[in-house]
């Protein structure tokens, strides 16, 4: 009878069945091309982003002077190991391409078939023929403005929100210290002296941060908003009780007759609600400054036209307008920042995870910032709005 050794019988026994779960990195090749939408200042990876990704073994490609209006220099980024060239199609040309603007029609005709674009998309801005350009290509598209967070949000959408209802403060502030009617007044609570009066309308992100910087500066705060819900979570973050209301004719009235400043933060689903009628404004002070946040989908007042960087303000009724669209870009650096704080972990999970196929298969957030996968329509939303065929990612992509 034959032995069998102790060993043999272990070899016999059943095993666990041990699978493939280890995932193999990717190498990323990302290009950047220099912004050449109007107005547009902004780069979305930041010298600092481009030395943890070259570090760990990314290539990453700028064109010539693209951080020049952020104040990053193409010296800056070569230290960082990114490669610079001028050549604008070998840019185009890269696996991979970062933009804070959607790409042209012009340069989708020089991204190569099957590319990854990670941009914002300004839906409201686009035209059926930009999708239809993309799918051609079997391009991958991802929106800045659709990937969420753990937490549901939306970090670059919040992001930029919370720069640009800063700004509108401060602002302003500038604009009191230049506007013809009151020239050198100070925007702050000076002893003695009464404070300076703000209306907010909206208080969602750019309102509540609107308001934490009219407070920091001492002013009195009025926010108005239709929801109770977004009103109590503001006065919760605030952390300190302030004047709020829902949107009533008769006392958003008495305050902008009263206010020095009114700020436009509201948000619609389409276009913009219009809040405060020509009526409203003839009745504000002489010399009073509305900046119109909202001027982007639209504008809250009925007096807001668009104006540019170059020349932002102008006069109506005796009141100063500020109606800037994309007011972020103003602070370039601090908006590029913050982009490439947002974008920067995104790259290395897609790496890490071996592919943006991969990436978009365990990271749910990432997968909502997808609205074309290969050339198909995944976005509902989009197919709705320009009567395009989608497809459900998750009968894609499991």
């Amino acid at each position: 009878m034959a032995i069998i050794s102790p060993f043999t019988k272990q070899q016999l026994l059943p095993q666990e069945e041990k699978l493939e779960i280890a995932r193999h990195k990717s190498e990323l090749f990302i290009g950047i091309p220099k912004e050449t939408s109007y107005q547009e200042r902004r780069i979305c990876l930041t010298p600092d982003a481009v030395n943890s990704l070259t570090y760990q073994g990314h290539r990453v490609m700028i064109e010539a002077g693209a951080g020049e209006s952020s104040s990053y220099s193409d010296k800056e980024y070569a230290n960082a190991g990114a490669e610079i060239t001028s050549d604008t199609n070998k840019v185009f040309s890269c696996p991979m391409l970062l933009k804070v603007e959607p790409v042209s029609l012009a340069e989708i005709e020089m991204m190569n078939p099957n590319s990854i674009i990670i941009s914002a998309i300004q839906i409201k801005t686009r035209k059926k023929t930009y999708f239809e350009a993309l799918a051609k290509k079997k391009i991958t598209a991802l929106a800045l403005e659709y990937i969420k967070d753990e937490d549901g949000s939306y970090p670059a959408v919040k992001s930029l929100s919370e720069i640009a209802g800063t700004a509108s403060v401060l602002i302003a502030a500038e604009l009191m210290i230049t506007n013809e009617f009151g020239k050198g007044l100070l925007f702050g609570n000076i002893t003695g002296v009464p404070p300076t009066d703000v209306v907010i309308l909206g208080a969602g992100t750019v309102g509540e941060f609107a308001a934490k910087t009219a407070i920091g500066l001492g002013a009195n705060v009025k926010v108005f908003d239709n929801s109770i819900r977004k009103l109590r979570r503001l006065q919760n973050n605030l952390n300190q009780r302030i004047f709020t209301s829902t949107i009533q004719p008769k006392s958003l009235l008495k305050a902008l007759r009263r206010c020095d400043v009114a700020i436009g933060a509201m948000r619609g689903k389409e276009r913009c609600p219009v809040i405060v009628t020509e009526t409203m404004v003839e009745h504000m002070k002489r010399g009073a400054v509305i900046v119109d946040v909202s001027i982007d989908t639209g504008g809250c007042f009925e007096t807001s036209e668009v104006t540019s960087h170059e020349k932002p303000t102008f006069v109506k009724n005796n009141v100063l307008h500020y109606c800037v669209p994309n007011i972020p870009s103003r602070y370039s650096k601090t908006a590029s920042l913050s982009i490439s704080n947002i974008i920067t972990p995104y790259l290395l999970q897609i790496a890490e995870d071996g592919g943006i196929e991969s990436a978009i298969r365990c990271n749910n957030g990432l997968k909502n910032g997808v609205y074309l996968y290969h050339g198909i329509l995944t976005n509902k939303a989009i197919g709705d709005w320009f009567d395009l065929p989608n497809s459900d990612i998750n009968l894609i992509v499991f």
